[in-house]
């Protein structure tokens, strides 16, 4: 399907890369690392071999779907063009409620593990809540006031987040300790899968770019080469990255969980090293926070407005500010009461999981329109038939099975609770569309 909405296609096949990798590398890599080598030690490469291999094949998916259907939207238009309005109200919902809150809980606490590198306050409840609670009041206040004021600190964020990555991963290898990576055991496929789970948080993000599929130069060409160059570039850097801060750390790795990539800085270049990966890590987080809340609470305003989101409240807009002050306070409030309650890989896993039911039923929308061969006459195709989206949607499952009893409980009432309102939504008059 390939509409006209009005909008000026301007975006191209570099754009769509820098795009693509500014909402993608983030919080995840600055700290996931430690984690995952915690569990799997040596074998940590694996996980990131199997989240990236797994990434590049459901980006395939968005590939194909992606120049099927070329309106806004991205994976909600996808899977509600696919599966109706029922699904289209469950993506969303899933997408803002668990997937995007939940990351911006999980990149909160991670900002506050980093900066405890430092300052050690960081470390005391007392001061991260309050940390969480001024920091998003502050993004709440500066949204409502009005977007332009917001949109000064989403500026220079890639610079400031690429540099000291890119200083760990050309120029690390130069203070690695090849007994640092000898391969001690095989990790179990249980551990694989778990960990696996944990750090597909680092690599979800890349289809986000899609939802301006309307504004994107030859949809056909573009988006197939954008987002798996993109994708294909961050699944490099992460192993290199992985690679050398274990190289360089060795065992000692788990010492220094909250900031594994400033001690790898800090070993090779000194002090100075470490000051600049915190503050580059720090520009990250703290940068996707506030794009997010500049950002998201707008797509709940939008969907509230169209009734595939509740509550209607969300639609309100500010008499004097002209801006969607219910959803922006309702979006800074949930994101402190999650950062508060939960902690990085807690938060991280259940993000995660938001994500993979996502990318499923999107890969789902692939194999349907290709049975009922749907095509503009115009658009990618993936070589050999289902094998690719079949092969997805089975690992897709296989990640969300490791995902623990109590999460996966949790995840099962929150589909339940959805599914409940969109039935009495439907059922109230003037309600149903």
């Amino acid at each position: 399907m390939n509409e006209n909405e009005g909008l000026k296609r301007e975006i191209g096949l570099w754009g769509l890369i820098s795009n693509n990798i500014n909402i993608t590398v983030g919080a995840g890599i600055f700290i996931l690392p430690v984690i995952v080598a915690e569990r799997l030690g040596t074998g940590s490469i694996l996980a990131y071999l199997i989240c990236g291999l797994l990434i590049l094949l459901i980006t395939l998916c968005f590939a194909e779907i992606g120049t099927k259907i070329t309106r806004s939207g991205g994976s909600y238009s996808y899977i509600e063009e696919a599966f109706g309005k029922y699904a289209g109200f469950l993506t969303t919902n899933i997408f803002i409620f668990g997937g995007a809150v939940m990351a911006n809980a999980a990149v909160a606490n991670g900002l506050a593990d980093t900066l405890a590198y430092f300052f050690p306050l960081f470390k005391i409840e007392l001061i991260r809540v309050l940390f969480f609670f001024l920091m998003f009041a502050g993004f709440a206040y500066l949204n409502v006031r009005g977007v332009g004021k917001a949109m000064v600190m989403v500026n220079f964020n890639t610079i400031a987040k690429l540099t000291p990555l890119l200083l760990i991963a050309l120029f690390g290898w130069l203070f690695i300790s090849p007994s640092n990576l000898e391969w001690e055991f095989t990790p179990a496929l249980s551990d694989i899968g778990e960990m696996s789970l944990i750090l597909i948080f680092a690599f979800v993000g890349a289809e986000t770019a899609l939802n301006v599929s309307g504004e994107i130069k030859d949809p056909r060409r573009t988006i197939p080469k954008g987002i798996m160059l993109s994708v294909l570039g961050i699944v490099i850097l992460y192993i290199l990255i992985q690679y050398t801060v274990q190289g360089v750390l060795g065992e000692s790795m788990i010492n220094y969980k909250d900031a594994p990539l400033a001690e790898a800085a800090r070993r090779m270049i000194g002090p100075a090293g470490a000051t600049i990966v915190v503050i580059g890590a720090s520009f990250a987080m703290f940068g996707n926070l506030s794009g997010m809340v500049l950002n998201m609470p707008r797509i709940m305003f939008a969907a509230a407005r169209d009734r595939v989101i509740v509550p209607g409240s969300l639609a309100r807009i500010h008499t004097r500010y002209s801006t969607p002050h219910v959803a922006i306070i309702i979006y800074a409030c949930l994101g402190f009461i999650f950062a508060t309650i939960g902690e990085f890989k807690q938060l991280a896993l259940l993000s995660s999981s938001s994500f993979l039911l996502i990318y499923l039923g999107v890969v789902l929308a692939v194999i349907k329109y290709r049975a009922l061969r749907k095509d503009n006459g115009n658009s990618f195709k993936i070589p050999g038939g289902y094998t690719i989206p079949v092969i997805s949607a089975i690992a897709i499952i296989w990640f969300l099975s490791n995902l623990p009893l109590n999460e996966l409980l949790a995840m099962a009432i929150f589909l339940a609770f959805l599914s409940v309102v969109y039935l009495v939504l439907k059922l109230i008059p003037g309600r149903s569309k």
